[in-house]
């Protein structure tokens, strides 16, 4: 399939709720099990956004974003037509670009998309922040590239939040009575987990611009 490169000069249109409302909708009909919900995809292109220059700036874009909605299939799967596959596309670059300026110009302003939980406590009824759909779509932008996120993983100030981001978003189950298990069980913990998230991207992003000032 062929697909419009990703340029970092093109203008920011990001989406309006409706629109990332009508992304996700769209994304969650497709007949296909690896697609990405709007949360997922949000932490997919934040971390293709984080990653080196060569994943995004320079590789096709054919080798990242069909990722998303699971793969391209041989027969235009899993879009019914080109006009699907073609909105899905734009929806995803603009969203891209609009989270590349906003890291860009208004870092401190940045807000993911995380998922809202509600759950009782001891106070009341509470809502909480969850970021795990959002870690795995962070991760699997990781996978596309692991060998050039290891140096960060090992990093004492960015490896912690990665290593957050894996807990949340991985595979791996814990150990029923580890602490990580209890963590993950507690709302209120995956709260705070989610928050430390959103420090250790904006790390990342400090550290990615200070070594690419033209990223």
């Amino acid at each position: 399939m062929n697909y419009p490169q990703f340029d970092r000069a093109s203008n920011n249109s990001p989406l309006s709720d409706e629109e990332l409302e009508a992304f996700d909708e769209l994304l969650q009909a497709l007949p296909a099990d690896g697609a990405m919900n709007i949360e997922g995809v949000d932490g997919y292109l934040t971390a293709m956004l984080l990653g080196p220059a060569e994943g995004l700036d320079q590789a096709p874009t054919a080798d990242w974003l069909p990722l998303i909605w699971g793969g391209d299939g041989p027969n235009g799967e899993p879009f019914a037509s080109n006009r699907q596959r073609k909105r899905a596309t734009l929806f995803a670059l603009r969203h891209l670009q609009a989270v590349a300026c906003q890291l860009r110009d208004q870092a401190k302003f940045w807000e993911p998309l995380f998922s809202i939980v509600e759950a009782d406590a001891a106070e009341g009824h509470e809502e909480w922040v969850d970021a795990q759909d959002w870690c795995t779509g962070f991760l699997q932008a990781i996978d596309l590239q692991p060998e050039a996120w290891a140096d960060w993983q090992a990093d004492a100030e960015l490896g912690p939040a990665l290593a957050t981001i894996a807990l949340l978003g991985g595979d791996d189950v814990p150990e029923p009575d580890s602490e990580q298990a209890q963590a993950l069980a507690d709302p209120a913990a995956r709260d705070a987990m989610a928050r430390e998230v959103v420090a250790g991207v904006l790390a990342m992003h400090a550290r990615r611009y200070a070594a690419s000032p033209k990223d």
